[in-house]
């Protein structure tokens, strides 16, 4: 019984046939996986050089503040809170406030 198995594989479909759908699976991975992440790092990367002193910001622990250092060297921020002046990191920061929840653009 397991010899008609065996021999029912054709030798050309051998190595040929399943490079096809591993090539295939690999261009789906990279499409829907890969493409999307370096997408996102870019958008990341340009949202944190473009932040400038002043700015209203929260942080990616919730932490409501005001941009009143930014130190390049070691790539810190801080950050003015209710409470005072704490220092993060600046990959911290998840979204400004100033631009994303402006008065104007909330719906009554």
């Amino acid at each position: 019984m397991f010899q008609n198995i065996i021999l029912q594989v054709s030798p050309s479909e051998g190595f040929g046939g399943m490079m096809l759908p591993m090539l295939a699976l690999l261009v789906v991975f990279y499409l829907f996986m890969i493409l999307p992440q370096n997408r996102k790092r870019k958008k990341e990367k340009k949202f944190i050089t473009e932040l400038k002193k002043g700015s209203k910001v929260v942080t990616s622990s919730g932490i409501h503040g005001k941009l009143t250092e930014m130190n390049e060297k070691d790539g810190t921020v801080t950050i003015e809170t209710g409470a005072g002046k704490i220092k993060f990191e600046q990959a911290a920061i998840s979204v400004e406030l100033s631009k994303k929840f402006a008065p104007s653009s909330v719906k009554k």
